[in-house]
């Protein structure tokens, strides 16, 4: 059985690969300068953690699924996830580089406040950030400015310099991401494609007596893809969130189910899988200005 890590600290990090610990609360990797090898380990996470990833010779699995991993390639992970990584050889070190930090650091911090605007932080099961040359010197460049700024050591001013280059980091990652949804076109529509299907059929075939509501995570594993990324995915390319989606088609369903049927509102509501009719009649007012009833009365 595999080792299991609880990377409860950036110096645990640190020690398993051999690496000089030049401030608690965060760590710039270059896993050029190991001294030890990893090979096969699995990491809970405590810890932020984003890796560029330069060559083929280190794999990192999420769950049952193994990223999507071309040279200069980015992945990150929040803490919480356990990922398992393969290293091929145990003679030569991976060139993978990176940032560390416990959530510790950005407390009180912009990058604190707005950590959770960094979606590609749960993307874990799928899909990594395959940068241009240009783009992966650009992360190059902002990990060496930190590096510098761990180098100078702490003082009163450490704390919000570091997480303002980590925050600056992750919001050109954020740039990359949104450019990649755009090269990815064909990808990006079979994904479109697989989802309307998914969600015809699902009333089509009856689901929501079994499932209940149909959710973004259930459509989401229909085309192997967490929530958040799919959900990004979805919105860059059509402007709507899956959510929306979904309440147009439940919408759309209602309208047909209370103009050819004499089935009540709240048994209408139940067929579509809600628990609680005021629910739905909440819903359809919002997305149509008016009540079923008075959508019955006006149509029928």
């Amino acid at each position: 059985m595999e080792q299991l890590i609880h990377l409860n600290s950036v110096d645990v990090y640190n020690k398993l690969y051999g690496l000089e610990t030049l401030h608690p609360l965060v760590s710039v990797i270059d896993l050029t300068q190991a001294t030890r090898i990893v090979n096969h380990v699995q990491m809970h996470y405590g810890v932020y953690a984003l890796y560029l990833k330069c060559d083929t010779n280190c794999n990192i699995k999420y769950g049952r699924k193994t990223y999507d991993y071309q040279e200069g390639t980015i992945v990150s992970f929040a803490p919480g996830q356990v990922v398992e990584v393969h290293t091929e050889t145990d003679e030569v070190q991976p060139h993978v580089y990176g940032i560390l930090f416990h959530p510790d650091l950005i407390r009180r911090t912009s990058l604190g406040r707005n950590i959770h605007n960094f979606n590609f932080f749960s993307y874990s099961s799928f899909e990594a950030l395959h940068l241009s040359e240009r783009e992966r010197q650009i992360i190059l460049d902002l990990l060496d400015k930190i590096r510098q700024e761990l180098h100078h050591g702490i003082d009163k001013h450490s704390q919000n310099l570091i997480a303002m280059n980590i925050e600056l980091l992750l919001n050109y990652c954020l740039r990359f991401y949104e450019r990649q949804f755009i090269t990815r076109e064909t990808e990006t529509r079979d994904v479109l494609q697989k989802f309307e299907h998914e969600l015809h059929h699902y009333f089509e075939e009856h689901r929501q007596n079994e499932s209940g509501l149909p959710t973004v995570k259930y459509f989401a594993d229909k085309v192997f893809l967490t929530p958040n990324y799919f959900g990004d995915l979805i919105k860059k390319e059509t402007g709507k969130t899956p959510q929306d989606f979904i309440q147009a088609k439940l919408i759309d369903q209602a309208k047909g189910e209370i103009m050819a049927t004499d089935r009540t509102i709240s048994e209408i509501a139940y067929g579509l899988g809600f628990q609680y009719p005021q629910h739905f009649t909440r819903l359809f007012k919002q997305q149509t200005g008016i009540t079923p009833n008075q959508y019955r009365i006006k149509n029928c």
